[in-house]
């Protein structure tokens, strides 16, 4: 810290090195909080999280009972051990609730005036926070698996929709239709994200084993299907181009947008670039999936390597995004893990499983890792101690 502090002063460090340096330092040293917890609302399993885009502040989750509750995660009693309470909740004497399995849940990406729930009721309903009350309701053919908004756009309030039918339906919230429809898959839709670089770039993953990116100003075709083997293999037949050797049921971007992440029911973690859409070939090794519903995984944000969090069986693995290399597991959950949301402003996780519980995970203060980078005043990165 004090060579951090002389080098700034000197002029010799990047402004930003040290923030990133500590950011790195707090993500990667995540443990299980002693002194915070979520009070235990869902009774079947939390299925979805989400974390508010404008503050970090509130948690929205979405469980297998139907219920729907919002806390707040800042600690406000003054005293380190704090339990976050559901500040509203869509429970089941609620007259909108949903009837079954709330699938996915998301904030409206630019306040907190509105957040978006989907679920096995064949619905997908628009809240409005401050009533309680849905402000729109879209009736869809089938169970819908995951919905997803773009958190950068400016000219469109779109909501790509993946439901049990391989057809993508888009929402607008301006005009309330859902006439907009992606073709291209063979199969159930599982899930969909959005670029957080490109307001019109959709990827989605489906039963078919394919992940296909769009450019939703042209829905008359997808842009490309990425391919696990880079289009290397002879044969010609279509279930050579598909990204996974089984069903892909989770996706996320990276925060900068130029890659993105797929798991799949073969155990895989692919990582791809999304200017080409090559397979980048990096090897995370078996991560266990076999859920049938859409699973929720998370990139770290300002740390340096970027860490992805993902649900593996009861607990979550954390590897280097790039480099592939297991850097921890976080062991606390007593059943499947199915969702689990990163806080870029202080560096925790909050995670959901089977088990109903919300589990809070905060960086371990007292402890520094060896692959924090320390600049030396000469400027050369050296590995602390």
């Amino acid at each position: 810290m004090l060579n951090f502090l002389s080098c700034r002063e000197n002029g010799t460090l990047d402004p930003l090195a040290l923030v990133r340096a500590e950011t790195t330092r707090r993500t990667f040293s995540l443990e299980l909080s002693k002194e915070q917890d979520v009070k235990r609302i869902h009774a079947s399993g939390a299925n979805s999280l989400d974390l508010d885009p404008a503050e970090s502040r509130y948690l929205l989750s979405g469980g297998a009972d139907g219920v729907i509750a919002v806390y707040d995660t800042h600690n406000l009693s003054g005293t380190p051990s704090s339990t976050a309470e559901a500040v509203c909740t869509v429970g089941r004497s609620h007259r909108h609730v949903h009837k079954y399995s709330v699938e996915t849940v998301r904030w409206y990406p630019h306040d907190t005036g509105l957040f978006t729930s989907s679920s096995m009721d064949k619905t997908l309903k628009v809240w409005d926070t401050n009533a309680l009350l849905p402000a729109e309701v879209f009736q869809f053919e089938g169970t819908v698996y995951s919905h997803a908004m773009s958190p950068v756009a400016k000219k469109h309030c779109l909501i790509a929709v993946a439901t049990m039918t391989s057809i993508v339906t888009l929402c607008d919230l301006k005009s309330g239709s859902s006439t907009h429809i992606l073709k291209g898959h063979r199969a159930a839709v599982k899930c969909a994200r959005w670029s957080p670089r490109n307001p019109y770039l959709l990827a989605t993953g489906s039963q078919d084993n394919k992940v296909l990116l769009w450019d939703v100003r042209s829905a008359k075709s997808s842009l490309m299907s990425l391919d696990q083997h880079n289009g290397e293999l002879a044969t010609s037949t279509a279930a050579v181009n598909t990204a996974h050797n089984g069903h892909v049921n989770g996706l996320c971007f990276t925060p900068e947008g130029l890659h993105l992440l797929s798991f799949g029911t073969d155990h895989r973690l692919r990582l791809w670039d999304t200017a080409t859409g090559r397979n980048t070939l990096v090897n995370y090794g078996k991560i266990c999936n076999d859920s049938k519903k859409s699973v929720q995984f998370t990139v770290s944000r300002g740390s340096s390597p970027d860490v992805v969090f993902v649900p593996d069986d009861s607990s979550i693995a954390m590897f280097d995004v790039f480099g592939g290399t297991s850097l921890h597991r976080l062991v606390g959950h007593y059943n499947y893990v199915q969702c689990c949301v990163f806080n870029p402003d202080t560096q925790e996780l909050y995670s959901g499983g089977s088990d109903s519980n919300l589990l809070v995970w905060v960086p371990d203060l007292g402890h520094v890792y060896c692959t924090v980078p320390v600049f030396s005043t000469a400027g050369a990165v050296q590995r602390g101690e």
